[in-house]
């Protein structure tokens, strides 16, 4: 039975190999994380007539904006749907892989 004060060198390294590993891994979730927000940016972007109608009908409508702008508010909804859903940001991804790649070894480097 090992002495639980004694430090065992074979699990210490794999230790460290293991967080270093969740490091390389981190690089890449952050890189995908900012992809994604660019991503939904554009979705946006997209959607932009959509939002200033709702934006207009809601400022003329007050507290009724939940039963006048209902139709507004579907289109923003099924735009957003169409243009930011997750089967589009995976070809969006496989698109720009060599941008994402890109951006995880610049990440690794700061």
């Amino acid at each position: 039975m090992p002495n639980p004060n004694e430090i065992d060198p074979v699990g210490a390294r794999s230790q460290v190999k293991d967080d270093g590993r969740e490091a390389r891994l981190s690089f890449r979730r952050f890189a995908e994380h900012r992809m994604k927000r660019e991503f939904k940016e554009a979705a946006i972007k997209k959607c932009d007539g959509h939002l200033k109608n709702f934006g207009q009908c809601a400022q003329e409508s007050g507290l009724l904006v939940v039963f006048k702008c209902r139709d507004l508010n579907r289109k923003i909804n099924e735009c957003m749907a169409e243009n930011n859903s997750p089967e589009k940001f995976e070809k969006y991804l496989l698109d720009h892989q060599g941008e994402l790649e890109k951006r995880t070894l610049k990440s690794k480097d700061h």
